[in-house]
């Protein structure tokens, strides 16, 4: 819903007047603001409400960053099987 009203707000601009347009988003202090006012959306939505949601995205959010974390070592591991193959070495 954000970007398809970002979408419609730059939709009228020419590519000139884009930079203007931008320029004023991408400071410290309206990313601090949206930040802010992003918890305080979720505060609103999940913890004054005692949803149990927030433990969901703990535990699927720990799911996803040690999977992230661990894809690298198994990239190497799976090469190092494919480099292996190749050669014929028996691994």
């Amino acid at each position: 819903m954000a970007l398809r009203s970002f979408y419609n707000e730059i939709k009228g601009l020419k590519v000139k007047e884009l930079p203007a347009h931008l320029k004023p988003i991408f400071t410290i202090g309206y990313v601090k603001n949206s930040f802010k006012r992003g918890l305080d959306k979720y505060h609103a939505k999940y913890i004054e409400t005692s949803s149990v949601d927030p433990l969901y995205h703990i535990c699927f959010g720990g799911m996803a960053f040690s999977y992230l974390v661990a894809l690298p070592e198994e990239r190497r591991h799976l090469e190092h099987l494919q480099h292996a193959k190749e050669h014929g070495g028996a691994h």
